[in-house]
């Protein structure tokens, strides 16, 4: 997937400036697809000189003007195009993994807290995810009746909050198995 895709689905999704796309990148859509502001400032000049997006000037009241993107039907197009695409599945490129089976050679301890610091990493971005599933989709203040659109970033979510799961009970397991094979200190 190239970066234009996730944008335009951004895009779609609401319309913004760039400073905006880039704090939904940070928020949502970037726990997915991650690209620097600067990627996506340079990909949005490179997309709006393709006629992809358009681009409206918006004056503010006490600070400089700013411009605000939405798709264009050449956008549209292309997105429709890349969605129609088949995309080989993925596939697992994982050092900590490697690092692991490592462990057999050298220390077991000498990972633990290198996967206790995976562990929280992971155990912080699900606790992300589920005050979001909670604002956004399950809370009080959720939609009752969610477009197409909400529907599928909450499955989206869900296969996120789903994954950090799994991953903190594989890396609770790795973690009682290094301690097993700790050499007494």
């Amino acid at each position: 997937m190239a970066l234009e895709h996730a944008i335009l689905v951004s895009l779609l999704e609401q319309p913004g400036s760039g400073y905006e796309l880039a704090r939904r990148f940070d928020r949502s859509i970037g726990y997915f697809w991650a690209a620097t502001h600067q990627q996506i400032y340079r990909v949005l000049k490179r997309m709006e000189g393709d006629g992809w997006v358009d681009a409206r000037a918006v004056v503010q009241q006490d600070r400089p003007d700013k411009k605000e993107y939405s798709v264009a039907d050449p956008g549209r197009a292309a997105l429709a195009a890349w969605l129609h695409e088949p995309i080989e599945p993925e596939r697992v490129r994982h050092e900590l993994a490697v690092k692991i089976r490592g462990a057999a050679f050298d220390d077991p301890a000498a990972l633990i807290r290198e996967v206790e610091r995976h562990r929280q990493a992971h155990a912080d971005r699900l606790a992300h995810y589920l005050a979001g599933e909670h604002r956004d989709f399950t809370g009080p203040d959720a939609s009752r009746t969610p477009d197409a659109g909400q529907e599928l970033q909450h499955v989206v979510l869900r296969g996120g909050i789903a994954y950090e799961r799994m991953t903190i009970d594989w890396l609770d397991d790795v973690l009682a198995m290094l301690h097993r094979l700790a050499p007494e200190r």
